[in-house]
This record gives structure tokens, C-alpha cells and sequence, in this order.
């Protein structure tokens, strides 16, 4: 033992040697020392605290051997035990190795913390670098021993959870049992047995999987929980109460799918966000009727105030803007609804070629600009691509019930305006596509950009065969399916309307899971959806309106007030004059770009709508919130850039009812502007 002792002794004095030699030169290590040891020590104390030090640490490694030596004769003697079953026996020495596990792990910390200190002794601590780098692997070192207390103490709960059913197992031996209880007990083995088939190892099945890091949480129960005077932890643990994870990012989780899914659950949080914006939309709205805006507007402001720039009363943001989205799907179809396949074809030309030509304007004038303004080519590409996008829902509520005839030969304004908007979801879908290589492209040297452009080029190839594939379904759909699909719905949903309902939103469910699936955009497969049920007739077309548009008004609400979450007025009070001078800029760019690209392709005859179809193209879709967070988590945008972005957009979108109001005065005869205002 004395050759033990004199083993620690001289481990542990070069790291005496260390500290008084560094507190002969640094004023930090110094004052570590007078803060660890006490001011004023003598050289005879400190080295008399080193060698107290070394025997303690010597009495407890000799008290754990002797432990453990111990626990290895308790576990041949539990093994020999004929008396015990072998799933006793596996019980008890499970318990006894997580106890020895408990002894190595709390040694192994132990020498961690003085090869810990000996590294930090040796280091500079005027190197930033090398700190954080020190810091960095305690971190580390940390969230592996947190994941291994983590899976100790499950282990602990499985332990005592099987020595309390082996306590009752005792009981029920010692006693006769009724039918009742026997019932129960069965009852209480399938439970189990329910439990086991039912739980999935999420955690343990991908803590080892490639790209999975270990974080330091912060766990905040429901405020119903906390306020309860007599609860214990296991049971908030154990409880109904859904718990919010806050990661060191300031991200907030919560829970969405749990250990036990036998019991059901509700996030409360998100039905209070619901309530809140169903209550708070209809004075918003109703404000907006009563001064002569669109109630859209009022809807914005409802989540404006009640998102972080207001009362940040919002906690489920994310899932608030998932069922928002609902509220894009079912505006779409209603619009395909109004929208035949013989008007498409009629201006299907006009369609495609219009937004491609205003998307590659739009990129020259933004390459021309970023340029001047020494902006990288990437960046430039991105925010002119983003920017010539326009709101296909914003648009769909202009034109939804709105008197749209058509002299002869002419072309309506609305059906070349919702052609050109959904050439513009396929380009939204392309975008997204081609947005990796983008990427890529911003960092790849001269010798790649050829394999980029490549790439770009295939991936259009695609998209193309993609959209002849969706194409080519819908005519086998029109001529075959849709027709038997809606007489068989028809007759099934007499006096039951909840049949005609689901059967209509399954296909629009369908259709947007075919064009996701083919690498198209979503909203393109709700439109068609909607386009093949107007062709089986004017009937079938009122009455599906009728049974879904109060559905799509609900979700209309969440989606505009999902908008409204991401408005930022200080930020906009700040920046005033440079947003109202980009939005302005922006808005009349994309409109003299709309009327000089339909001045080339619209016939004589309709030369008359480019003013209407310009000022309903003449503002920036809600998708560019999508597109720019993406941008700006991959690093191809910066923060101030992306508050402008959404600035520019949200501004925009205010100032789009205004435009179209002008162009809706001057442009169309007084019968049908009163419909379309």
C-alpha cells in the first residue's frame, strides 16, 4: 500500500510543481491558487493538503476494490443458488453489474477531472483557441456521461419496477386468490406484454446513427402540472402533462409521439393557439370589412399581434403554419375548380412561356444589379428567383366569385392570370429541386461549375419528364376514373354528406401525395385536382364548392394569420424608407416586366388584360418565407438580407389589393368590375 501511496504521490506532485511554477509568472493562475488552497498558505501546508489528498484517494480506491470483490462473490453465490428461478437470478445480478458499473464510472470521472486538469495547466490561457477547444471536449465528454447516467437510471426504474412485481408475486403466492383477481392478473401479463410489443428504443436505436448529436436540454412542464401543490416527479414524468425541450439554440420541441401510446394525449398548447386565433381573426377581420380592405389583411394583423413581434402568445408556431398549409390546398382546388381544361388549353402557350421569360428578366436585371453592387452571383440568382414569384392564394381570393366573361375571341384575364401562377408553383417546385447544387455551386471553384451547370440541366430534364407524367395521369384520370369516381360518391353520400366530403378531399390528397412524389409541387397537384372535377360539370362544380369552401375559409384564416407570425413592425418602423423604397421598386419592376412580356405573346385582340393580368403578377408570394429560411440555414443569404426578403414580401402583398383595385377600375367594364371588387 505504501508503494501505492508513493505511485499517487508522484502522479500527483509534477501537478504541484506546475501550479506554483504558474503562479510564480501568471496573475490568473495565482489567484486559482489562492481561491483552491487559501491565501497565504505556506509551502509545508500545501504540500501537506497533497499528501492528505493521496491518502484519502488511495482509502477509497482500497474501499472500492474491496466492494467489488465482494459483489463478485455475491454473484457466484447468486448463481449457485439452486433455490432462486433463473429469472431471479438474472435479476439480482443485473443489479449487482449496475452497481459495479456505478464504482468504475465515478473512478474513471475521477482521473478524467486530473488528466482534465493537466491539460488545461499545460495550456496557454491567453490561446481563445485552445480553451474552447478544451471546453469543447469536456462538453462532450459531459453528454456522453449524461447518455450513460441516462441509460443507468432506466435500467434503475426496470430494476424496481421488477423487484415491486416480484413483491406482489409473493403476496398473491401467500394468499388465495379470488376470480377477480385472477382476471386482473391476466389482464395485468397482456398489459405488459402490450407495452413491450408496442415501445419502440427510439432513443437507443439512433444514438448511434450518422449525423445524430447529443444536446443539453432544458425540460419545462405544462404550467397545470407545476401549479399542483401534491405531485411527485415520477409522476410529471409519468404523468399526462406533454413537456417543452429548449435546446441551447433557444429552439423549443415538444412532444409528439410518447413512450406509452395507449393512453391519448392532447397538445394543449396548440388548441390554446387555435382558440386564440379563431377568436382574435374575427374583430380583425371584421375591422378590415368595415374600412373597405380585403379581410386577408385582418387575418395578417390577428397574427401580427399574437406572434413574436406582438404578444408572442403563439407556442406551437410551427404546427400553426402545417395546418395553414391545409388552407393553400383547398384554395387551390377551388380555384382548378373554376378553372376547366378547356380554358387551359386555350392559353396553355401564354402559360408556360410568360413566367419563364419574366423569371430569366427578372435574373438578368438581378445579375445586372449584384453586380453594380458587388453582390455574389449566387446571392443575386436566389433573391431575383424568389422575388419573381407572385401569390397564387393571395390572387385566388381576387378572383374567387368574380364575373369573368369574355368577348368572342378574346381571352379571360383570369384564366391566363391562374395559368401563368401555376407555371409558377411548377417553377417554386424546380427551384427547391435545383436549390442543393445552388448550394454547392456558391462554394465549387472554376473546374466544377461545368458539372454544376450539368447537373442543373438534368434536373430540368427531369422536372419536364415529371410534369409530362402528371399530365399524362390526369388524362387517364379525366377520360376513365373521375367520372365513375363522383356518381359512386354521389349515391353513396345521400342524406350523409360527411361521405362526399372525405371522398373529395382523399382525391386532392391523392393527387398532391402524386405530385410530390413525382418532385412537382403540391399546390400543382391540388389545382388539378380541382380542374378534373370541373370537368364532369357546372353541377358537380356548385356542389362541391358549396360542401368545401367553409373548410377552405377556416384553413384560409390559419394560413394568412401563419403570415402574419412572420411580420416584424419595429423591424419595419427601423428600415422604413429602405423597404418602402425596395417594395416600390420591386413592384413596379415585376410590372412593367409582366406588361412587356404579355405585349409579346397576348393576341391583338386581348392586348387589353396585360394591365390586369401585371398588377395581379405584381407582387411577391408568401413561399419566399420558405425559400429564404432554407437560403439562410445553407448559408447562401445572410440575417439582414432575409428580414428584407420578408419585409419586401410582406410589404408587397399589402400593397397588391391597392394595384389591383387600379387596374380592376380602368380596365374592366363596369358590370363585371362590381363582381371582381
Amino acid at each position: 500500500m505504501k508503494i501505492l501511496e508513493e505511485r499517487l504521490f508522484w502522479m500527483l506532485l509534477p501537478f504541484f510543481h506546475l501550479i506554483v511554477s504558474a503562479a510564480e509568472h501568471a496573475e490568473v493562475a495565482k489567484h486559482a491558487i489562492k481561491l483552491h488552497r487559501g491565501k497565504g498558505a505556506a509551502a509545508n501546508q500545501k504540500r501537506q493538503w497533497v499528501l492528505d489528498s493521496c491518502r484519502r484517494l488511495t482509502g477509497l480506491l482500497r474501499q472500492k476494490n474491496v466492494v467489488l470483490n465482494k459483489l463478485k462473490n455475491a454473484i457466484r453465490a447468486v448463481e449457485k443458488d439452486t433455490s432462486l428461478s433463473d429469472e431471479e437470478k438474472l435479476f439480482q445480478v443485473h443489479t449487482f453489474e449496475i452497481f459495479q458499473k456505478e464504482l468504475n464510472e465515478s473512478e474513471n470521472s475521477v482521473f478524467q477531472a486530473i488528466y482534465g486538469l493537466q491539460r488545461a495547466l499545460q495550456g496557454d490561457y491567453r490561446d481563445v483557441v485552445n480553451m474552447k477547444e478544451s471546453s469543447k471536449q469536456r462538453l462532450e465528454a459531459l453528454r456522453e456521461a449524461a447518455i450513460k447516467e441516462e441509460s443507468e437510471y432506466v435500467e434503475l426504474l426496470a430494476a424496481e419496477k421488477h423487484q415491486v412485481e416480484a413483491l406482489k408475486n409473493v403476496q398473491h403466492q401467500n394468499k388465495s386468490l379470488s376470480m377477480l383477481d385472477e382476471i386482473l392478473e391476466d389482464v395485468r401479463k397482456a398489459a405488459d406484454r402490450l407495452e413491450e410489443e408496442i415501445e419502440e428504443h427510439a432513443f437507443d436505436d439512433n444514438k448511434s446513427v450518422k449525423g445524430v448529436n447529443f444536446e443539453a436540454v432544458l425540460r419545462v412542464e405544462e404550467e397545470e402540472a407545476n401549479s399542483k401543490k401534491n405531485i411527485t416527479q415520477r409522476e410529471v414524468e409519468e404523468g399526462l402533462g406533454l413537456s417543452m425541450l429548449i435546446d441551447s439554440q433557444n429552439n423549443q420541441y415538444i412532444l409528439t409521439k410518447p413512450r406509452d401510446s395507449t393512453i391519448p394525449r392532447a397538445d394543449h398548447h396548440f388548441i390554446k393557439d387555435i382558440v386564440t386565433i379563431g377568436m382574435l381573426s374575427l374583430p380583425c377581420g371584421w375591422l378590415c370589412t368595415t374600412i373597405g380592405l380585403p379581410t386577408m389583411f385582418g387575418y395578417i394583423i390577428c397574427g401580427v399581434l399574437l406572434g413574436p413581434s406582438g404578444l408572442n402568445s403563439i407556442k406551437s408556431i410551427v404546427q400553426v403554419e402545417t395546418l395553414g398549409e391545409f388552407g393553400v390546398f383547398f384554395t387551390l382546388f377551388l380555384v382548378g375548380l373554376e378553372f376547366s381544361p378547356e380554358k387551359l388549353r386555350k392559353v396553355w402557350k401564354i402559360s408556360l412561356q410568360g413566367p419563364c421569360h419574366m423569371t430569366l428578366l427578372m435574373i438578368a436585371f438581378g445579375l445586372l444589379w449584384g453586380h453594380l453592387l458587388q453582390i455574389r452571383p449566387t446571392q443575386s440568382v436566389f433573391i431575383s428567383t424568389c422575388l419573381s414569384l407572385s401569390s397564387t392564394p393571395l390572387v385566388s381570393r381576387f378572383l374567387v366569385g368574380s364575373a369573368r366573361g369574355e368577348k368572342e375571341g378574346d381571352i379571360d384575364y383570369s384564366t391566363v392570370l391562374l395559368g401563368m401562377l401555376v407555371m409558377q408553383d411548377v417553377q417554386l417546385g424546380l427551384f427547391i429541386a435545383v436549390m442543393p447544387t445552388l448550394i454547392q455551386a456558391g462554394a465549387s471553384t472554376s473546374s466544377g461549375i461545368l458539372m454544376e451547370v450539368l447537373r442543373i440541366v438534368l434536373l430540368m430534364g427531369q422536372i419536364v419528364f415529371s410534369l409530362a407524367a402528371v399530365f399524362l395521369l390526369c388524362l387517364v384520370i379525366k377520360t376513365y376514373l373521375i367520372g365513375p369516381y363522383y356518381r359512386k360518391l354521389h349515391l353513396e353520400s345521400k342524406g350523409n354528406k360527411e361521405i362526399l366530403i372525405l371522398g373529395i378531399s382523399a382525391f386532392i390528397f391523392l393527387m398532391l401525395m402524386v405530385t410530390e412524389l413525382l418532385d412537382v409541387s403540391m399546390e400543382l397537384g391540388c389545382f388539378l385536382a380541382g380542374a378534373l372535377v370541373s370537368s364532369q360539370g357546372h353541377m358537380v362544380t356548385e356542389e362541391v364548392i358549396a360542401y368545401i369552401e367553409p373548410i377552405r375559409d377556416f384553413l384560409a384564416i390559419i394560413f394568412f394569420t401563419s403570415i402574419g407570425l412572420h411580420v416584424f413592425p419595429t423591424f419595419v418602423i427601423y428600415e422604413l424608407t429602405v423597404l418602402v423604397f425596395l417594395t416600390l421598386s420591386v413592384v413596379i419592376m415585376k410590372f412593367v416586366l409582366a406588361v412587356l412580356v404579355l405585349s409579346l405573346i397576348l393576341p391583338k385582340s386581348s392586348q387589353y388584360i396585360k394591365w390586369i393580368v401585371s398588377a395581379g403578377l405584381a407582387q411577391v408570394s408568401e413561399f419566399s418565407f420558405v425559400l429564404g429560411s432554407r437560403a439562410r440555414r445553407a448559408g447562401i443569404i445572410s440575417r439582414e438580407v432575409y428580414l428584407l426578403i420578408l419585409s419586401v414580401t410582406t410589404l408587397s402583398l399589402l400593397l397588391a389589393p391597392v394595384l389591383w383595385r387600379a387596374a380592376i377600375t380602368r380596365c374592366v367594364p363596369r358590370p363585371e368590375r362590381r363582381s371582381s371588387l
